[in-house]
């Protein structure tokens, strides 16, 4: 009989170890945890100010495009413009040839 307390007190002595180590384990978990519960409410902070950057950034290039095609349809095509005194200038201007005749 003698041996069997002594075979479980070992056995008893193994379990209390084992448990010591899976509360230090438990604790060095809960810990890494709350670490990284901290990291992801950090980047998200960060996600979130960068995604209001963004939409001001596209606020600000909608607002631009806008103020460009205004511009542009205030702006009159000089195409037709330049055409026109182009034919001018070859219809009466003096064209470029030989050249008169000093007395």
């Amino acid at each position: 009989m003698k041996i069997w307390k002594w075979i479980l007190g070992v056995l008893a002595l193994l379990g209390g170890a084992a448990a010591v180590a899976s509360a230090k384990d438990k604790k060095k978990y809960k810990k890494d945890v709350k670490e990284n519960q901290d990291k992801i409410k950090q980047v998200q902070a960060k996600v979130k100010q960068v995604q209001q950057q963004k939409a001001k950034t596209k606020d600000a290039i909608n607002q631009q495009k806008k103020k460009v095609v205004k511009a542009k349809s205030q702006v009159k095509d000089t195409g037709n413009a330049k055409k026109v005194a182009q034919d001018f200038e070859k219809k009466y201007r003096r064209k470029p040839g030989r050249p008169k005749k000093q007395s």
